[in-house]
């Protein structure tokens, strides 16, 4: 299956999912999403990284993205790499995380750091169609797991900026 979904076009959009390793509910703490979205701002200022839509949902994210320059696979691994030393180790360093052993036991092996299951899912979108589909199957994913009514009223998502509604946490390319 790891070579059905992988970056063929290195200038490509593509939709992607990173997904935490055993599907372990990271995200459920705004802490962690705040580290999560400061690293793909970074990517954006300073790795040429383009979002086009996006949402964090408590074990996994979904994002459709481009890069300007590079190549998206180096981006999308260096990006991987070090947001799971940095989401490890805040929750190692968060006093008030309950959870912290047993995050720990998950998300460590033989004191190295698994943070991400592998891979990312990577379908290209080279149609608006297509690009549509995804875009609403993003902003449709807190809505089919029961936390919000309406799409554009969940936060950690693109769909408030894209509707209007608010301002975005991150900033969004055109298609």
């Amino acid at each position: 299956m790891a070579e059905t979904y992988r970056v063929y076009d290195p200038g490509g959009v593509y939709f992607v999912t990173f997904t935490v390793h055993q599907w372990v509910d990271v995200f459920s703490r705004a802490v962690y999403v705040d580290l999560l979205l400061e690293n793909l701002k970074y990517c954006q200022q300073n790795k040429g990284l383009q979002i086009y839509a996006w949402v964090v949902m408590s074990n996994h994210c979904h994002l459709i993205i481009s890069v300007d320059t590079g190549n998206l696979a180096d981006l999308i691994r260096d990006f991987k790499k070090h947001t799971a030393k940095v989401l490890v180790k805040a929750i190692e360093s968060n006093e008030k995380e309950s959870r912290r052993e047993w995050l720990q036991l998950l998300l460590k092996k033989d004191d190295k750091i698994w943070f991400w299951e592998a891979g990312y899912h990577g379908e290209e979108i080279r149609t608006k169609p297509f690009f549509d589909t995804k875009m609403n199957y993003i902003h449709l994913n807190p809505v089919r797991a029961g936390l919000v009514e309406k799409e554009e009223e969940y936060l950690w998502s693109s769909c408030g900026a894209i509707y209007g509604v608010r301002k975005g946490l991150l900033e969004l390319a055109e298609f």
